[in-house]
């Protein structure tokens, strides 16, 4: 699809009237009231606060031209999604993309937030990696090593299935919690035995260090990205409304995103300040899509939690599904 046909497809469904359809519940939806939509005239006076993480929504949206709302979107950038879903429950943002992990601790933590729509990317870059002179061979290797993550991230996620593929848990390694951008630096100044990571750090150690892959996501990580929204927001008729529309524009820039790569790695670059060879890798290996926020998804989510609970890394069981909401999925059903 060009971006001319591309843009027009997407004017047709940001009417009113396309966004009275978008509060539809769907028939997994959580019981929580959904606002009646408000008009064209109250949506303008909308600020919309979305959380963002180095490389992400925002750049998305530019790269498809998607960036341009009718209502004002106020950015806040945050390191992972741990902190990102800490502000959107205390009310400093309304929404914001994270991986498959962040939700799972927010939920356990209680915060007052819903997953709210779903996407599925590749799981080559959920990566655990090493230093490129490094003797570490095989994920057996890491008994008692130093692993960087974020805790909470999806790479800590990756950890705990990595390690307990092979027999391992966390008590038999050591974990050292730092956001990535210490985490590069404690990686790079050999503090760290391994860093598990993403994209675009993973695309950016890789090419500036040559640092080796230990294990990936592969038959591992279900790849689940979320767009988590706070319970305040869906509770307020015009950010309901906004955020209606938000989330399709995210799921049209994602389906862009994988036919014009070239342009979502221009933006990446731009927006992060990256080199061009970054994200450049970072994107051939492939976007996140839109899918369906289904029982299959709250399945393998709630399959995750449970791993986490039975580590002791989370401290209480929950049901992932009191913390979906599909409000939107009608709207975003159109999109795929």
């Amino acid at each position: 699809m060009h971006r001319r046909e591309f843009l027009a497809a997407l004017a047709l469904t940001t009417t009113t009237a396309g966004l009275l359809g978008a509060c539809g519940r769907g028939p997994d939806a959580a019981t929580a009231p959904v606002p009646p939509p408000v008009g064209d005239d109250e949506l303008r006076r909308v600020r919309l606060r979305v959380g963002d993480q180095k490389g992400n929504s925002q750049s998305l949206l530019r790269s498809a031209g998607l960036d341009r709302a009718p209502y004002a979107i106020e950015w806040a950038t945050f390191t992972s999604g741990p902190p990102l879903l800490e502000a959107a429950s205390a009310g400093a943002i309304d929404i914001g993309g994270v991986g498959n992990t962040p939700p799972l601790f927010a939920a356990a933590a209680k915060r007052e937030v819903k997953v709210v729509s779903a996407s599925k990317g590749n799981v080559t870059s959920d990566a655990l990696i090493v230093p490129r002179d490094s003797p570490l061979r095989r994920v057996e290797d890491l008994r008692g090593k130093k692993i960087a993550l974020a805790r909470g991230s999806s790479a800590h996620g990756q950890v705990l299935l990595s390690l307990r593929k092979v027999g391992l848990t966390p008590d038999d390694v050591q974990l050292v919690i730092l956001q990535p951008a210490d985490a590069l630096g404690a990686f790079n100044g050999g503090e760290v035995d391994a860093w598990a990571i993403w994209d675009p750090y993973f695309a950016q150690v890789q090419l500036e260090t040559g640092a080796k892959v230990l294990t990936d996501g592969t038959g591992i990580s279900n790849g689940l990205d979320f767009q988590v929204a706070s319970d305040e927001a869906l509770a307020d008729a015009a950010k309901n409304t906004a955020l209606a529309d938000y989330v399709v524009r995210v799921a049209q820039a994602q389906l862009f995103s994988d036919s014009h790569r070239a342009e979502r790695a221009r933006a990446w670059a731009e927006d992060t300040g990256l080199p061009i060879e970054v994200t450049r890798r970072a994107t051939d290996a492939g976007p996140n899509l839109p899918i369906p926020l289904d029982d299959a998804v709250v399945r393998s989510s709630q399959e995750l939690a449970d791993a986490f609970v039975q580590a002791g890394e989370i401290p209480r069981s929950f049901d992932f599904a009191e913390y979906v909401d599909t409000r939107f999925a009608q709207r975003l059903a159109a999109v795929r």
